[in-house]
């Protein structure tokens, strides 16, 4: 099933696609811009797209497994799906990416490229199947139907925002100092020092940030794994900032936030990962560390004009944090879950 042609209807056929493929190259490139059509299509020109070459390290790393396909009507492709199933963690999980052309909508590409998608998940005994939709501030979510008409239910509201740059560097700077707590940064190369700590860090991400109900189980994180990520993130062309809290009295890291810079989007960047141990919190670390990373940025990286992040609506702490630094909010995603019952 894996390698299979599906034909839909007499116009539209759902073929498999390797992007690793330089004989796929033309494929693999429209198949990122049916993605990216979606994007701009939502949000204009503020639209948030992965470049071929970030797709592809994700499809090289061992910590899971993507499969790929495409849909065309004739010969132009109206649609594309990918299937991300971790194989380190969470093995009853199947991330569900799905994009139709705008202007090849309500024609049955939808739900026969989701059809397609659940039916790689239960091949591979994955049982929990997740998808998200997006809508633009003062929009609505157009894909609400199609999610739930599928049998899916809402798990999780995000709040997307974003935060122009430069910033206030003298209010930055007053927010980055931090009692009993030193600022590291770091730009592009994590330190062999860091792994072990920060892998730790990583992994209580997946427990200690809000998951509302998604069905996620812990991560499974080492410096190995880590190490991987960073490197695979240097390959794709992306340029990485982080700045961490040290705990002075005990030497370790206690505390992390990440900024991503897409070559496709070298003005553009992406706030990731933040995360303060439960035992450290109430000290402001979160505001100091996101202060100090945006200084970072604006010193290395001083083409960046914006940053972009997504918070759960829950989490009412960040997103005060947010405001302070500036964040306005841009739009909103829904996380979607269904359990099929195949992976039990």
């Amino acid at each position: 099933m894996v390698d299979r042609l599906t034909l839909v209807s007499d116009d539209l056929d759902i073929r498999a696609i390797d992007l690793l493929d330089p004989q796929q190259e033309a494929a693999a490139r429209e198949w990122i811009d049916v993605h990216a059509a979606v994007q701009r299509d939502v949000f204009g020109e503020r639209g948030s797209a992965w470049t071929l070459e970030e797709i592809r390290g994700f499809h090289r790393s061992p910590t899971g497994r993507r499969v790929a396909r495409a849909a065309w009507e004739g010969s132009r492709m109206v649609g594309a799906l990918e299937v991300r199933m971790p194989t380190t963690d969470n093995l009853d999980l199947a991330l569900v990416w799905l994009s139709v052309h705008p202007d090849h909508r309500r024609r049955g590409v939808g739900g026969g490229l989701l059809a397609e998608g659940e039916a790689i998940a239960a091949q591979h005994g994955r049982g929990t199947l997740m998808g998200e939709t997006e809508w633009a501030e003062g929009g609505t979510d157009e894909a609400e139907a199609f999610a739930a008409g599928h049998g899916y239910a809402i798990a999780q509201t995000m709040i997307r925002s974003a935060m122009p740059l430069p910033g206030d560097r003298e209010q930055l700077a007053a927010w980055a100092v931090v009692d009993d707590y030193v600022v590291e940064s770091f730009v592009d190369r994590i330190p062999d020092e860091w792994l072990e700590d920060r892998a730790v860090l990583q992994q209580r991400m997946s427990t200690d940030a809000p998951r509302d109900d998604l069905a996620l189980e812990e991560e499974a994180w080492d410096a190995e794994r880590l190490r991987e990520s960073f490197e695979r993130t240097l390959a794709s062309g992306r340029r990485v900032i982080e700045s961490v809290a040290r705990h002075r009295p005990r030497g370790r890291l206690v505390a992390f936030t990440t900024i991503g810079v897409s070559a496709g989007s070298p003005d553009l960047g992406y706030q990731q990962d933040t995360l303060v141990l439960a035992e450290h919190r109430g000290h402001g670390l979160g505001l100091r560390l996101k202060a100090a990373n945006a200084l970072r940025v604006m010193e290395e990286l001083p083409e960046v004009t914006s940053v972009r992040t997504w918070n759960a609506a829950s989490n009412r702490h960040m997103l005060a944090v947010n405001r302070r630094l500036g964040y306005a909010v841009e739009g909103y995603s829904r996380e979607w879950q269904k359990r099929s019952g195949a992976g039990e």
